[in-house]
C-alpha cells in the first residue's frame, strides 16, 4: 500500500517522496488512518518496522493548522527510554516535518539542562523526552502540561523493564483528561496491558509482531562455545567477515572488556552503555553510522532507538535473559527487505536461556561448526575448508562430525551430543549477575 491512500497532506507525502519511501510498511497501514481519526491506539510493533513513522506522521498532520507560541507549553509529548531513540524520533519529526510549521524539542538526561529551558521557553508543538529529564524540567518549572492535546508513550515495554513506572505515573497525574494516547510496545504482556488501562479509553488495538516472530530475513546461526573463548571466537568471526557489527553483551563491564579485546585484535571497536556519558555514547553510534568504527559493542537498554541501516550482523556475545529481547536483538538487521544475519555464542551455563528462546520462536536454531576455528592462537582462524583464504564461518553447514571428536587444546563445546545424550560438558558458572 502507498502512503497516498493512507490519508495524509500533500506536504507530508512530499517529505515522505523526499526522504525515498514510496511503500507504507504494515504497522504504518493500520496505525496511521486510526491515529488520524483521533482514536487511542494500542500498538505492538518491533524495532525495523517503521512504526516510529507510523505515529510520527499523523501527529504532524493533526497539530498542523497552528504554531505554539505559549512560553513552556508543549501541545503533544512523545515519551520514550533511551536518549538514543529521543534522538531518533525528533530525527523522524524534522524530516517529515520539513514543510510543517510546527516546533519539536528534545529533552533527556546526561547533559546541560539550561539549553532545554531556553527551547521550552518559546513554546514547542512537540516535545520528545525521557521520563527523568522531564520531571526535573517540570520541578523547575520550565514546563507546563496544561495544553497536550496527544500523548505518545513509545517502547512501553523497555521502559516497564528500566524501572519508569513510577516516573510515568507521576507525569500522567499532571496531563489533562482529554487528550489523544497512543502506545507502542513490542509485546501485549499483562504489564502492559494493565498500564494501558491507566492511559488509554476504548484503545484500537494493533499486533503486526506476535511475541513469537522473527524476521524472516534474517539467517540464525549459533556456536556453542564455553564461555572463556568466547572472545577469541568472536574476534576470528569478526576478521573473516568485515561487515559492520553489532555485539550485543549483557553487561556494561563485560562490553567495556570486550570493546578493549578487540581493539587489541586490531578490530575497530566502540561500546555504547549506560555508565557512558552523552557525548561518548553520540560519538560512538556516529563512528559506527559513519563506518570508521566495524563494531559497536552494546548492552540491551542502550541499544534501544539505535536506527542504522543495511547493519549486515547482529552478535549475541552473552545471551539475554529474556526471550523476548533475542527477536529485539536480532531485529536491528534485516531491515527494510534486506538480508541478515544473527549470530549467537552459546556457553553451557546459557543452555536455559536457548531453550527458552527457541521455544518462543517455535524453531531450533541452527548450529555452526567450531572446528573450522583453531581458538588456541587468539585473533586469527584456521579454515579446514580452505586454506588461505577467509570463509564467512556463519554460512557453514551445520556439524555433522562423528560424536566425541574436539578439537585438542581447545574448549570449545560444538553442540555434538556425547554418548550420554547430553549436549553440554558441565562446568561451573561464573556469568556475572548484574548489568
Amino acid at each position: 500500500m502507498t502512503f497516498s491512500t493512507l490519508g495524509l497532506t500533500d506536504s507530508l507525502l512530499r517529505a515522505v517522496r523526499e526522504s525515498g519511501y514510496t511503500k507504507a510498511t504494515p504497522i504504518q497501514e493500520r496505525a496511521i488512518p486510526v491515529i488520524l481519526s483521533g482514536k487511542d491506539v494500542m500498538a505492538a510493533a518491533q524495532t525495523g518496522t517503521g512504526k516510529t513513522a507510523g505515529f510520527t506522521l499523523p501527529l504532524l498532520q493533526l497539530l498542523g493548522g497552528k504554531t505554539n507560541t505559549k512560553a513552556d507549553t508543549v501541545r503533544a509529548l512523545v515519551l520514550t527510554p533511551t536518549r538514543e531513540l529521543a534522538a531518533q524520533i525528533k530525527a523522524s519529526i524534522d524530516t517529515y516535518g520539513t514543510h510543517e510549521n510546527l516546533r519539536c524539542g528534545v529533552v533527556f538526561g546526561g547533559v546541560n539542562i539550561n539549553p532545554q529551558k531556553r527551547i521550552l521557553r518559546r513554546g514547542l508543538d512537540i516535545l520528545v523526552a525521557t521520563p527523568g529529564r522531564l520531571l526535573d524540567l517540570y520541578q523547575q518549572k520550565s514546563v507546563r502540561f496544561d495544553d497536550i492535546e496527544i500523548l505518545i508513550l513509545d517502547e512501553a515495554d523497555r521502559m516497564l523493564d528500566m524501572g519508569f513506572i513510577r516516573d510515568i505515573r507521576k507525569i500522567l497525574a499532571l496531563l489533562p483528561k482529554q487528550r489523544q494516547n497512543l502506545m507502542f510496545s513490542a509485546t501485549f504482556s499483562n504489564d502492559i496491558r494493565q498500564l494501558a488501562k491507566t492511559i488509554c479509553r476504548n484503545p484500537i488495538e494493533i499486533d503486526v509482531s506476535p511475541r513469537n516472530s522473527t524476521v524472516e530475513a534474517i539467517s540464525q546461526k549459533l556456536f556453542h562455545v564455553e564461555k572463556a573463548d568466547k572472545a577469541n571466537l568472536l574476534s576470528q568471526l569478526l576478521r573473516a567477515d568485515t561487515d559492520q557489527t553489532l555485539v550485543f553483551t549483557r553487561t556494561k563491564h563485560g562490553a567495556n572488556n570486550l570493546t578493549k579485546r578487540l581493539n587489541r585484535d586490531g578490530i575497530s571497536s566502540a561500546a555504547i552503555h549506560g555508565n557512558k556519558s552523552q557525548a561518548q555514547r553520540t560519538k560512538a553510534l556516529e563512528g559506527f553510522k559513519q563506518n570508521k568504527v566495524q563494531v559497536l559493542v552494546a548492552t540491551d537498554i542502550a541499544a534501544r532507538g539505535i536506527d542504522i541501516n543495511q547493519l549486515a550482523t547482529v552478535v549475541n556475545f552473552d545471551l539475554p535473559h529474556v526471550p523476548e529481547d533475542y527477536i529485539h536483538r536480532i531485529g536491528r538487521t534485516g531491515r527494510a527487505g534486506a538480508r541478515g544475519l544473527a549470530i549467537s555464542l552459546v556457553s553451557s551455563e546459557e543452555r536455559k536461556q536457548l531453550r527458552d528462546i527457541e521455544r518462543l520462536i517455535k524453531r531450533s536454531i541452527e548450529r555452526g561448526d567450531t572446528e573450522v576455528f583453531d581458538l588456541s592462537k587468539p585473533g586469527r582462524e584456521q579454515s579446514t575448508h580452505d586454506s588461505g583464504n577467509n570463509v564467512r564461518p556463519a554460512q557453514n553447514t551445520v556439524d555433522s562430525r562423528q560424536p566425541n571428536r574436539r578439537r585438542r587444546k581447545s574448549r570449545v563445546n560444538t553442540g555434538k551430543r556425547h554418548s550420554n545424550g547430553n549436549t553440554w560438558r558441565s562446568s561451573p558458572s561464573d556469568i556475572a549477575a548484574n548489568g
